[in-house]
């Protein structure tokens, strides 16, 4: 149990809480955006997937981790099109939409993978940003203030979006969009608008989480990655009720649970690989029955919605 106390360990624990935490992170994210405009997007483990793939395929072609961080989210962006014309434009079932997106990222990936890696396999290195002064501190220098550039632009990403939605006239209109789109339609508002920027916004983050997964916390892609990250991030959004911060906690402390498992094994505990696998779902479900009461759905959501409507 001594093992558990150095900075070695502390450090490498943090390093996999990080890992864990920010892919949930980065999708809860979008995921509240849409939800907050009305929109359900169950499709987010397919957009997760086509993101880890295409940020996978992007940076081994390029090179460049940014550029395929880059190339996942717009991968996330255009598997999210097929939600912002077949539900915002014609009003198609948004439950049936998301469970074919989820299925065709799945089926993609996996297809293409084996087509163009799965002899090669190439790994990916992340980069990190060492903070001068900060990174020589023991084991949180090392992890937290040695970590990925992408770990910090997920934080200020989702400080920006919480600032948007509370504080700007852009998130009144996403809320009253999820909430009442009738009244953004009295005063003049585009719900059509408002609700395509949110499933385009979401698949931007969830395509980023997935990009993230594959080439920072994993280094490599592999078909159904994801292992259900996506719909733990619906789960953690409507917990959430639209707050930020909210969302933050709880993916923290799904990556402290994914790392708890690694943490037990590397003392010596002797634990299931089935009981350590099972551990973050388990933690997830816990929370949601605790606070199960306090979840708020609007009655709008996952309803289309015709201008003029009342």
């Amino acid at each position: 149990m001594n093992d558990l106390l150095t900075a070695a360990f502390i450090s490498a624990f943090l390093v996999a809480c990080i890992a864990g935490a920010v892919p949930l992170l980065l999708a809860s994210v979008g995921e509240t955006i849409g939800e907050q405009s009305g929109v359900l997007n169950l499709g987010i483990e397919g957009v997760m997937l086509v993101g880890a793939y295409t940020g996978y395929a992007v940076t081994i072609a390029s090179h460049s981790v940014w550029i395929g961080m880059l190339g996942g989210a717009v991968g996330g962006i255009v598997l999210s099109l097929l939600m912002l014309v077949l539900n915002t434009l014609f009003g198609l079932n948004q439950i049936v939409i998301g469970i074919a997106m989820t299925l065709a990222g799945q089926g993609i990936t996996s297809v293409l993978y084996q087509e163009k890696y799965a002899q090669s396999q190439p790994s990916i290195s992340p980069d990190r940003w060492r903070i001068p002064g900060l990174s020589g501190i023991p084991a949180v220098g090392s992890s937290i203030f040695s970590a990925s550039g992408m770990f910090w632009v997920a934080v200020l990403l989702a400080i920006v979006v919480a600032y948007l939605l509370s504080r700007t006239n852009w998130g009144l209109s996403i809320r009253a969009a999820g909430q009442k789109p009738s009244s953004l339609d009295a005063a003049g508002g585009s719900v059509m608008k408002t609700r395509s920027q949110a499933v385009l916004l979401g698949g931007f983050f969830s395509g980023l989480g997935g990009a993230y997964l594959s080439l920072i916390s994993t280094g490599a892609f592999t078909p159904f990655m994801t292992a259900g990250v996506g719909y733990i991030a619906i789960v953690v959004t409507m917990l959430s009720r639209g707050r930020i911060w909210v969302v933050a906690a709880i993916s923290l402390l799904y990556g402290v649970t994914q790392a708890l498992g690694t943490a037990l094994q590397l003392g010596g505990i002797s634990v299931p690989t089935q009981v350590i696998t099972m551990l973050p779902y388990l933690v997830v479900m816990v929370v949601l029955l605790i606070f199960a009461r306090s979840v708020y759905i609007s009655p709008v959501l996952a309803a289309p919605y015709a201008r003029g409507a009342r």
